[in-house]
């Protein structure tokens, strides 16, 4: 059964918000990667641990006090990590307290063992060094883990000489399992390193993406909401003129001139609501120069921009609103006076606002004479400006025309 289309706006409420609390869909890459370790982890450790498991329990005598301490002390913690690993919950913790006790373990062995009676022979906890290294990389911070794999080899090679009380021949035998296991821990640390790197940036990448495409769908949004409502504005002002024309009587016909006027200053209104949208940091008039520019390139327009006084700040609100009734002035220009003798100058007042003119030496019109239905002047330049209490005016005659724009600090 076909499902109904989902609008922009409904998507665009469906992204996470990018810089909130973390989601599951703002790290799903990186959660994935540490499921997959976790679980490769629990495989490898209980096939070592199974080993070293048969191994105890054949050279453990139940009446042996200290065996049965360490054989407890060790398998508990790594029973409690390979669970936690299948379940992919408390992993962290319960692979911080196998680390730590097969340590305490390892450094205790000696002391609660006694001797051992040859180098060939190797106690079960030894078979366990690199599953302690693998659970300090589940658990810890990158530096411990490598600090991990580094020290806990030679914590077991030290272990190993004093059992066998430094001889020549547990030095050989030390000396090979130490670097053995120094190059395999250290192999093992680089590769979860480099597996949660590698998904941290697909994360981020997807971060980005998500942003970028919420940007583009509030952008959307936005046009989508002002294209509803200068429609809807538009009809108002349609509306009104109807009833002008058919007032009968001078007082039906003021109150229809104000339903248009009203009308009309509602519709820049709304499109000078949906310009306000971001941020109202103060913009020089460089920027503004920058805007008319790409404008007139829009527009396939030659002409001067002239720029005169200083730096020219003013509000965000203002400049977007100044950019675009000079954008609809320069528009006019083109299509009206093809252009002809078109210069625009723009002039910083230091932080008290910015002025924009915009001449050219059309055949120029009759302001007065401009129809209540031309809203690319009545609604475009002179209500947008006046919605962010600036200035507007027109100036036309058969010399040309010129728009004069301005907003200045109250």
């Amino acid at each position: 059964m076909p499902t109904d289309p989902l609008s922009i706006r409904e998507a665009w409420g469906k992204i996470p918000s990018p810089g909130s609390v973390e989601t599951e869909f703002e790290r799903f890459t990186g959660k994935r990667m540490e499921r997959i370790l976790a679980t490769v982890v629990a495989v490898g450790s209980a096939v070592l641990g199974t080993q070293a498991l048969i191994a105890a329990l054949a050279t453990t005598a139940w009446s042996d006090g200290p065996r049965v301490a360490t054989l407890l002390a060790v398998y508990i913690p790594l029973a409690l990590m390979l669970v936690a690993c299948v379940i992919g919950r408390a992993v962290r913790t319960t692979s911080g307290i196998f680390a730590i006790a097969y340590v305490v373990a390892l450094g205790a062995w000696p002391s609660l063992v006694g001797p051992a009676g040859s180098a060939a022979d190797q106690p079960w906890i030894f078979f366990l060094v690199n599953v302690g290294v693998v659970a300090a990389m589940l658990a810890f911070p990158l530096w411990l883990q490598f600090a991990w794999a580094v020290g806990l080899p030679f914590v077991y090679g030290y272990v190993r000489l004093v059992e066998g009380s430094f001889s020549r021949d547990f030095w050989v035998t030390t000396a090979f399992d130490v670097s053995f296991t120094l190059i395999l821990g250290i192999v093992i640390i680089s590769l979860g390193w480099m597996f949660r790197s590698v998904a941290a940036g697909v994360d981020e990448a997807r971060a980005r993406a998500v942003a970028s495409y919420a940007d583009a769908a509030a952008a959307a949004a936005a046009e989508e909401e002002r294209v509803a409502m200068s429609a809807l504005m538009h009809d108002s002002v349609l509306a009104a003129l109807i009833a002008v024309e058919r007032a009968e009587g001078e007082r039906a016909r003021e109150l229809a001139v104000g339903m248009a006027r009203e009308a009309l200053t509602r519709l820049a209104n709304t499109e000078a609501a949906v310009a306000q949208e971001g941020s109202d940091e103060p913009i020089g008039m460089a920027q503004i120069v920058v805007e008319l520019r790409r404008a007139l390139s829009e527009l396939g327009a030659d002409a001067i921009v002239e720029e005169r006084g200083g730096l020219g700040l003013i509000p965000g609100r203002a400049a977007r609103a100044l950019v675009l009734a000079a954008r609809q002035a320069l528009g006019n220009a083109v299509t009206h006076a093809h252009g002809r003798g078109l210069h625009i100058v723009a002039e910083g007042r230091g932080d008290d606002g910015i002025h924009v003119t915009i001449s050219d030496t059309g055949p120029g019109f009759d302001v007065a004479l401009i129809g209540a239905d031309r809203l690319g002047i009545r609604a475009s330049i002179l209500a947008r400006m006046a919605g962010v209490a600036g200035t507007a005016s027109i100036d036309s005659s058969e010399l040309g025309t010129v728009v004069a724009l301005g907003w200045e600090k109250p």
